[in-house]
């Protein structure tokens, strides 16, 4: 089993070899430009895949575009951005997450242009019946033709773009709350620290306050220098400060 796999691998790398001996300037040059064109949010575009592609077939395609458009191979002054673009599709097909999410965008098309296509059949009595006596044949047939493939792709581009909207609006919230806690934070310790440093003031004044206040008291129990106070006045009722009338008797 061994041997046979190792003779796979060999095989493998002289078809490679004898691809790439044939393959002229211009052929490099014209995928470097068919990559940079390829809608961003599709790694399967980029790696010229259909949308049933295993992960063997995304690993031998990477393999075969990529030396096709290799910097060291390819003279196009954009071919070392356009390898990047392959290896990045790549690695979103290869993780699991990513590739869950595609292919759920692949179905939702598949579904929604299903459903145009059930509306279309019910005007067209010919196809309709055509579809019933096939028995689905009809209707697989028509997925697999080239007509459906380009519907479901430019299907599939809206979907991803309305998603990626989405998540960009979604993001743009995320960002303008950060924003907003992080300035409400911020207000917050600063008015801490105001409130701290207004603390720290009062207590660094408290011994010239009571020094004061003591200097105060002192001075209001004696008499200022030059100062003559009236004399006190007898009244009757020696408990009232102030002077009452003489009362008239008998």
């Amino acid at each position: 089993m061994g041997d046979t796999n190792h003779a796979a691998s060999i095989d493998d790398d002289l078809l490679l070899k004898n691809f790439f001996a044939e393959v002229s300037e211009v052929e490099r040059d014209n995928e470097v430009l068919r990559i940079l064109s390829c809608f961003k949010l599709n790694p399967f575009e980029y790696l010229n895949l259909p949308f049933d592609s295993s992960i063997d077939d995304v690993k031998k395609q990477y393999r075969k575009l990529s030396l096709m458009v290799h910097p060291d191979k390819c003279k196009h002054p954009q071919a070392k951005e356009a390898f990047g673009a392959l290896a990045k599709a790549q690695q979103l097909l290869l993780e699991q997450n990513e590739r869950d999410y595609l292919l759920s965008q692949v179905n939702s098309a598949k579904e929604e242009l299903r459903a145009k296509r059930k509306k279309q059949l019910k005007k067209d009595t010919a196809s309709k019946i055509k579809s019933l006596v096939e028995e689905g044949k009809y209707d697989k047939q028509y997925e697999q033709s080239e007509e459906f493939q380009q519907e479901l792709k430019v299907k599939v581009r809206e979907l991803l773009t309305e998603q990626e909207w989405r998540r960009r609006k979604m993001q743009m919230r995320i960002s303008e709350e950060e924003g907003r806690l992080k300035r409400d934070e911020e207000e917050q310790k600063e008015m801490w620290k105001r409130k701290r440093e207004h603390e720290e003031e009062w207590e660094g004044t408290r011994e010239k306050r009571v020094s004061s206040w003591r200097d105060f008291m002192k001075g209001g129990k004696k008499n200022k220098k030059g100062e003559i106070r009236p004399p006190k006045l007898k009244t009757e009722d020696p408990n009232k400060s102030y002077v009452q009338r003489p009362v008239k008797r008998g």
